[in-house]
């Protein structure tokens, strides 16, 4: 059996060029936030009009630029609180699911409520949860935010790299046969593994260099949350999938499907971390 060089090769690639845009931040970050977004919501359409649900896709469009600066954290220089416990991205979520209902109510039809509520999740699942990516560059400041980013984005590849290599050796048991035929029990224990010991390593080491605030008892379980929401995330786009009954959500990237199939996990594990790390790290 070959040794899969080929995959941990391109997942460190990624990450040296990930790892660019979230030094670089809002400059960069913006429009591959963006990028990301629109094309994730007309894959997202896409998939929707195969099952017959109509989405208020050029809405989702607005919704998802409008979504870049709420997303911004007060903690950025110049970005003011809306209201005393009431962020941007909370007043936004809710004048959007208003904006959508009453859409509907001038011109009601037989798919009006399906319309709502798919239009409204794909708005949360996409642009919304996307969006913490943004909030957690910059949380608590510009300098220490970045280090937060990085540890997701180091439990998602080393999740992806752990589970693929101890699946493809020692994998037998199906871990979601009828979501993902390919993914294994043993895959799934070997990526939480692998990530575990990335990210607590890498925490130490933030800790004793850059006097980041994360000890190793939070690392370790920080990334067990983040490796088990990355690996839900992805399994849950393969939900979606099946129940539209297609393989990839979309062809933006050549041999790697669509945008979302590249983003299922991190929609997952990033707002997990920015949760973590304001209630538990920073509390």
């Amino acid at each position: 059996m070959r040794f899969p060089y080929s995959r941990i090769v391109s997942a460190f690639i990624a990450f040296l060029l990930t790892l660019l845009v979230m030094w670089v931040g809002l400059p960069l970050l913006a429009p591959l936030y963006l990028l990301l977004s629109l094309v994730a919501v007309q894959e997202y359409t896409a998939l929707m009009n195969l099952r017959g649900i109509p989405i208020r896709r050029r809405s989702l469009w607005v919704a998802s630029v409008l979504t870049l600066p709420a997303s911004l954290p007060v903690t950025y220089p110049g970005m003011q609180p809306l209201f005393d416990g009431v962020s941007w991205r909370e007043a936004l979520l809710g004048l959007f699911a208003l904006y959508l209902i009453a859409l509907e109510v001038v011109k009601p039809n037989e798919q009006s409520v399906y319309s709502v509520i798919f239009t409204l999740f794909g708005y949360v699942y996409i642009p919304w949860l996307l969006g913490y990516i943004i909030t957690l560059r910059y949380t608590p400041d510009g300098v220490m935010g970045l280090w937060y980013l990085v540890l997701p984005v180091l439990a998602i590849i080393a999740s992806d790299v752990g589970a693929y290599i101890i699946g493809t050796i020692f994998g037998k048991r199906k871990l979601a046969p009828r979501l993902s035929p390919n993914k294994t029990l043993e895959g799934a224990f070997g990526g939480l593994g692998l990530a575990v010991l990335i990210v607590s390593l890498t925490s130490y080491g933030l800790e004793q260099v850059l006097g980041l605030r994360i000890d190793l008892y939070d690392a370790i379980l920080f990334s067990i949350l983040v490796a088990s929401a990355a690996q839900l995330g992805d399994l849950f786009e393969s939900l979606i999938k099946r129940w539209v009954g297609v393989k990839d959500t979309g062809y933006f990237l050549p041999g790697h499907g669509g945008v979302l199939d590249r983003i299922d996990s991190a929609l997952f594990a990033v707002p997990v971390t920015y949760y973590f790390v304001t209630l538990v790290v920073l509390r």
